[in-house]
């Protein structure tokens, strides 16, 4: 599909920019509390026609078009939609996105595309995430999704991981004609879409689907292999890879240290997420049993991670679920949309609050959260006021659960097992954020690993330029 012209479209911006919004629907709090369902109300056709009419077709280019990552034509993908041709919208989206069903949904669209929309100065952007992931999954249902295998090579590609990146890689190396095979060390593909987000954001189906694609198009999954630990990169090499792609992310918790969370009932985010949102035949064998979160949970952390297992722990029956942060809600790092939803479900905040010490009950199971009050002080390194404790004003939070969603960092493994490999601190991956060239030849990575916990679709970017660079290098150009 072609680009469509702003300038040559005869409509009248002024009307249009007066048109009302559709909002999202979602299930009332009171019945998406009971179940881990989809909260969204799917678009109707029309609907959808008419969100997208509420484009005004900024003159190239187009903000919308420049604050997204993978920098897809959103205008034109408007005017398809508004005329009704879903079908030629799905096909541009996935043009320059390898996950638009995906990104659709969980992008932060209000600070990228959506947060540069022209409404927003005076009236609410255009649903640009949602009309992206409508038309994919219309595409879907109606026609269903292939992707195109380019002439065989010969050659043979190793990823590692089965997240965002990797499978952005794989889609853009089958196109090529390259033979590959991804390694993953979980039971299902996924990574984090699938281990991290719960299904009430994100139906695991949609990645299932996806990666079904893949499959059909000649892509072999190797699931339960422990890339640095069952066989390494140079193994990979031996086999008769000739490129590998790392694409790990970034799951390792960032621990707390403070007395007493490795107590029964402290948990970290990835593991709570995955045993209380995953099929327990998808799951590692040591995580394979629901928690038993008690009546009262405490989430500690302020970005999207807490914000999920606020919402999770509700769903388990919790009956006081409160998040506890150090800075105050103007300097939370997740998405706002999302903690008006866990405000409507019933979670609580609690700001500037530090825990600094979990507490026992006699079977010494979690039982209190000693925290301290804090007070903002200097800026820091990125401009965010510095929390400073209060001497003296300690206090007692009860809780039968916590939850640590502090960050993650990368698994060092990779570095520690790759010779000639360069990594930096936390053992991120030292690529080239262009080409996704290491210091190891052949040897290409992308995504959470290499920058640090990032976004879906940036990791999906970089997974696309790595494959690109994977291309060249293996035909010699």
């Amino acid at each position: 599909m072609e680009h469509v012209d702003s300038g040559s479209l005869a409509i009248d911006r002024k009307s249009r920019a007066r048109l009302p919004t559709l909002d999202i629907s979602h299930r009332s709090a009171k019945e998406r509390v009971c179940d881990f369902d989809d909260i969204c109300i799917p678009m109707t056709n029309e609907e959808a026609m008419f969100e997208a009419s509420r484009c005004v077709h900024c003159p190239d280019p187009a903000p919308c078009v420049e604050a997204c990552p993978a920098h897809n034509d959103i205008p034109t993908a408007m005017w398809l939609i508004e005329q009704g041709e879903f079908l030629e919208a799905a096909q541009l989206y996935r043009q320059t996105s390898s996950l638009p069903e995906i990104c659709g949904r969980v992008c932060p669209q209000e600070v990228l595309c959506q947060g540069s929309c022209s409404h927003i100065k005076a009236h609410a952007s255009v649903l640009t995430g949602a009309l992206e992931a409508f038309v994919s999954c219309y595409q879907r249902r109606n026609v269903g999704v292939t992707v195109p295998k380019g002439e065989p090579t010969g050659k043979r590609v190793a990823i590692i991981g089965a997240g965002p990146a990797g499978l952005a890689c794989c889609e853009q190396l089958i196109q090529k004609g390259h033979a590959v095979t991804i390694f993953e060390a979980k039971p299902a593909p996924g990574g984090l879409l699938v281990y991290g987000i719960p299904p009430f954001k994100m139906p695991k189906e949609i990645v299932f689907c996806r990666v079904g694609d893949f499959e059909d198009a000649g892509a072999e999954f190797v699931f339960n292999t422990y890339i640095g630990k069952d066989k390494t990169i140079d193994d990979l090499f031996n086999e008769g890879y000739e490129a590998v792609f790392v694409g790990v992310g970034s799951e390792v918790d960032a621990p707390m240290e403070v007395p007493g969370e490795n107590l029964p009932g402290v948990y970290k985010a990835t593991e709570f997420l995955a045993r209380c949102n995953v099929d327990i035949d998808l799951l590692p064998e040591e995580w394979r049993s629901r928690p038993d979160v008690g009546k009262k949970v405490a989430v500690i952390g302020g970005g999207d991670t807490a914000t999920d297992c606020l919402r999770t722990a509700t769903r388990l029956g919790a009956e006081e679920v409160t998040c506890l942060y150090r800075r105050t809600i103007k300097e939370m790092p997740g998405n706002a949309k999302d903690r008006e939803l866990a405000l409507e479900e019933g979670a609580h905040y609690q700001f500037l609050t530090q825990p600094v010490r979990f507490i026992a009950n006699e079977a010494g199971h979690l039982a209190q959260v000693e925290c301290i009050r804090m007070e903002l002080g200097e800026p820091d390194a990125k401009g965010r006021r510095k929390p400073v404790p209060v001497e003296g004003s300690n206090f007692i939070v009860e809780a039968d659960t916590a939850v640590l969603g502090l960050g993650f960092w990368p698994d060092p493994i990779i570095g520690e097992t790759t010779p000639g490999l360069k990594t930096q601190k936390y053992g991120l991956v030292i690529a080239d954020h262009v080409t996704g060239t290491t210091s190891r030849p052949g040897v290409f990575a992308g995504g959470d690993g290499v920058t640090g916990p990032d976004l879906v679709v940036t990791a999906m970017v970089a997974g696309r330029k790595a494959a690109a660079s994977i291309d060249k290098y293996l035909r010699g150009i």
